[in-house]
């Protein structure tokens, strides 16, 4: 048995040292490639992490400064938006729309929303620009587009609040039925309960 162990081992070896003769630079090629792929990867990652929390620091700078009779604050605001193609770009769309609606600025508002849309890929953040987008839209007094908006609306937190929306587009649009259908399904929907009950109170106004 031992003799045989001696000889299995033997053979092993030798069988190693030829797979080396003959990968050796193959498996050399690999391991630097590897390597370099590895540090590839841990460079872009502290890069995207840089990028990030610079965007960050603007983002809070901008906005902390930002000032509806302040042109130029707006205006470093809305460039900030136009290069940042980050959430938090996204994000500044939200702030300087809403300060283009209190300064009855429509059209700007909607063209930014528009904007922070295609900046982020996060859910959550491209449904709640879609309500407010929407809003503006039915202020703009073009509620087809603001219904076809609502409709890419994806997440079931946001159903109710997308459904009381579109019910105050479609009662606008003259369609009473259709505003309390929607405000019903936002009352089944997982909502506050001082959102269900603000729409309970447009259905009650019906009764």
């Amino acid at each position: 048995m031992e003799v045989y162990n001696n000889d299995n081992q033997r053979d092993q070896t030798e069988a190693v040292k030829q797979f080396f003769a003959n990968n050796g630079k193959a498996l050399a090629v690999g391991a630097v490639i590897g390597i370099a792929a590895l540090v590839g990867w841990r460079f872009w990652v502290n890069h995207q992490q840089n990028n990030a929390l610079a965007s960050s620091d603007r983002y809070q700078q901008l906005t902390s400064t930002l000032k509806a009779d302040n042109p130029a604050s707006i205006q470093a605001l809305a460039s900030f938006v136009d290069h940042d193609k980050t959430s938090y770009g996204a994000l500044a769309s939200l702030t300087l729309a809403k300060t283009y609606v209190d300064k009855s600025d429509l059209q700007n508002a909607a063209k930014i929303l528009e904007q922070g849309l295609q900046d982020s890929s996060d859910q959550s953040l491209q449904a709640v620009i879609r309500l407010r987008l929407a809003r503006v839209q039915s202020e703009l007094k073009n509620p087809d587009a603001a219904l076809k908006t609502l409709d890419a609306v994806k997440g079931d937190n946001w159903t109710g609040l997308a459904a009381d929306i579109r019910g105050d587009i479609l009662l606008n649009k003259g369609d009473k039925q259709g505003a309390a259908a929607a405000w019903r399904q936002g009352i089944k929907s997982e909502v506050s309960p001082a959102v269900k009950q603000m729409m309970q109170t447009k259905l009650n106004n019906f009764s």
